[in-house]
């Protein structure tokens, strides 16, 4: 084989491999992977500004509110961010879509701290530790089909930030279990001092939270079930 048609195959072989090693345009869990040692300075997270957010559905209505950060810290270096660790406060959930002197408030809250669902007697934090920066490119995030109803989940692309910077990696661990979640979002740097949301959804039982698994439902029709699918949103700020 003459050297041009070598020279031809290696570039498209490269090509080939660059393409299929591009950051993924997908939100996805996977398992558990090692924390890479952070490199420069480490700023403290504020915890009166930083919270995850959270939506479940069902077809017949959703829920929504948040769950308080109550410790953390962002590492930077040359105005890059290089790791991140942050502590939630699971027995801090707040719901959001009604009054918290309306019984319902402190059936559902004591629902969802219960073993059906988070285990908080067991497993009162969550933490979440990034894995992995890669930059957003200029990729479009792919969605999943869900099942339509009156409330179908939201989809990646709808909660995602109008103009994401990078997709983190990251292992969250609820209720004793860790899994390695990638999804967009937008960070700023500026002053020494960090700011970042992201919006995307995850698989509620990959952490245990089985109570009306989606995948279980003899019918669908009827409505007896709880979407698999919950939607998340990181809202971070340094002091």
């Amino acid at each position: 084989m003459n050297l041009v048609k070598r020279t031809g195959l290696f570039v498209a072989f490269t090509f080939l491999v660059l393409s299929c090693s591009k950051p993924g345009e997908t939100v996805e869990t996977s398992e558990a992977q090692e924390v890479a040692e952070a490199e420069g300075a480490t700023l403290t997270v504020d915890p009166a500004t930083s919270k995850i957010n959270w939506t479940g559905y069902k077809p017949t209505g959703k829920h929504f509110g948040y769950i308080p950060a109550v410790s953390g810290e962002v590492m930077v270096k040359e105005n890059e961010l290089t790791g991140a660790k942050f502590v939630f406060d699971i027995t801090g959930l707040k719901i959001q879509d009604m009054e918290e002197t309306n019984e319902f408030y402190g059936k559902l809250w004591g629902h969802l701290q219960s073993p059906d669902f988070f285990d908080a007697a067991n497993h009162p934090q969550a933490v979440f530790e990034v894995t992995g920066v890669e930059p957003f490119g200029v990729a479009a995030i792919q969605d999943l089909t869900q099942f339509p109803s009156a409330n179908t989940p939201q989809k990646d692309s709808e909660i995602a930030p109008a103009n994401p910077t990078h997709w983190i990696s990251g292992n969250l661990t609820m209720r004793g279990t860790t899994k390695n979640i990638k999804f967009p979002a937008a960070v700023t740097i500026t002053e020494g001092k960090v700011s970042a949301k992201a919006g995307f959804n995850i698989d509620r039982t990959a952490w245990g939270l089985s109570y009306g698994d989606e995948s279980a439902a003899v019918d669908k029709a009827k409505d007896q079930f709880i979407y698999n699918t919950v939607s998340v949103g990181f809202e971070i700020t340094t002091n």
